[in-house]
């Protein structure tokens, strides 16, 4: 008992004690855990809303959003650039960037300003039947909370945590907790580090429960349980893969070459971004006026339809890519995952042309993964999101 002086015993108090920084930190994740759960729901409920407001106005005017998706792709990226430039795009480069040093990026990248334009603005562009969809920003949302939980609790934000944040609002927004893992290695981390993994795990657990308490136990295409024999696995898989990764690869050519390409397209789009953001609300406008509304918002109801079975146009993946295009492009606040499902749907259809005799819903699904994987390039990610996402586990090798 000698041993045990008032000052040995203050001294595990203060390194593991309720005011120690490790106590904080491990409060911080678990706070901030809980709050994307809580946030990542409400983002989710709030933009659905948006997409089944802008469907009632266009099936009332079908020809008015000639006119108002122009103007409000205009008025976003002029609100963009005029207050919160570092919410355009997706939100996962941002993500990226702020890893190095997620101390400033709490004052730029994932800031509350930022983060609160970005919610506003994405809500905004599916207002006006952009082609984006919610799942992007929810990971630049998440950064942000986990940054604020430390902030509150004056514990220092570590880069690990950024990753952990912006994973668990990958498994919160599409209910796939082992996606949301795989994403913040392949995509976020690039790299496995046990750390890392141990703060992904515990913070998609915790905002996985949360957002499932509030939204429910569902899956996100629905239980569509699809399967393919290896007999036509053998023929399908390959082509599924080259057709769709060649397509998706050729996205993601365009995309970055529009956005850091020297040509004349490019200095013309960086000079004129508000007339550029119309020129791209016009195409967005002309797609979605011709095809009754098939390229409108995500594309989650066409994509879900042609995985059930439903019978689709051959045009619906090239037109719904060159919307998502178009979007992706004018600068808007918004992600692309969503619409990048819709269109390998679309891939997965034309495939199923091809194979008439093989199941559809195997097709289309393994068009979404092929697509999807050249666009994000991370396969892994591709495979676990779309087997959870359709509970479609009969399609993963042994």
């Amino acid at each position: 008992f000698r041993r045990w002086t008032p000052h040995r015993v203050r001294a595990p108090l203060r390194s593991r004690g309720p005011t120690s920084v490790r106590f904080r930190r491990r409060i911080a994740v678990i706070t901030g855990a809980i709050a994307i759960g809580i946030v990542a729901v409400l983002f989710a409920e709030a933009s659905d809303a948006m997409g089944l407001l802008f469907s009632a106005y266009a099936r009332h005017w079908h020809w008015l959003p000639l006119l108002t998706t122009p103007l409000g792709f205009m008025a976003l990226v002029w609100l963009t650039r005029r207050f919160v430039p570092l919410a355009r795009g997706s939100g996962i480069p941002q993500v990226m960037a702020a890893r190095p040093d997620p101390e400033a990026a709490t004052g730029g990248l994932i800031a509350v300003k930022t983060v609160a334009g970005k919610v506003v603005l994405t809500m905004g562009a599916i207002l006006c039947g952009a082609s984006v969809g919610r799942e992007g920003p929810t990971v630049q949302i998440a950064a942000a909370v986990m940054g604020v939980s430390h902030r509150f609790l004056r514990v220092p934000l570590q880069g690990a945590v950024v990753i952990a944040g912006g994973a668990a609002g990958v498994a919160a927004a599409f209910n796939t907790p082992l996606a949301g893992v795989l994403f913040a290695i392949e995509e976020l981390a690039a790299a496995y580090e046990q750390k890392v993994t141990l703060l992904v795990l515990s913070s998609i657990v915790i905002a996985g429960m949360v957002a499932q308490s509030l939204a429910g136990d569902y899956v996100y295409f629905g239980v569509i349980g699809a399967h393919l024999p290896i007999a036509s696995a053998i023929w399908v898989v390959p082509v599924a893969g080259i057709a769709g990764g060649a397509f998706g690869g050729l996205f993601s050519r365009i995309v970055l070459g529009l956005a850091s390409g020297r040509h004349a397209v490019t200095r013309w789009s960086k000079a004129h971004l508000v007339g550029f953001a119309g020129l791209c609300g016009v195409v967005v406008a002309v797609l979605g006026v011709s095809t009754t509304g098939l390229t409108w918002g995500t594309g989650y109801a066409s994509a879900r339809a042609m995985i059930v079975g439903v019978d689709a146009p051959l045009w619906f993946g090239p037109a719904k890519a060159l919307a998502t295009l178009a979007t992706a492009v004018a600068g808007l606040p918004g992600g692309i995952f969503a619409p990048s499902l819709a269109v390998g749907a679309g891939v997965g259809n034309l495939l199923h042309a091809v194979f008439p005799g093989e199941p559809v819903g195997a097709v289309v699904i393994l068009g979404i993964v092929a697509y999807f994987a050249g666009v994000v390039r991370a396969p892994l990610t591709a495979v676990i999101i779309l087997s959870e996402t359709t509970a479609s586990r009969g399609l993963l090798p042994p």
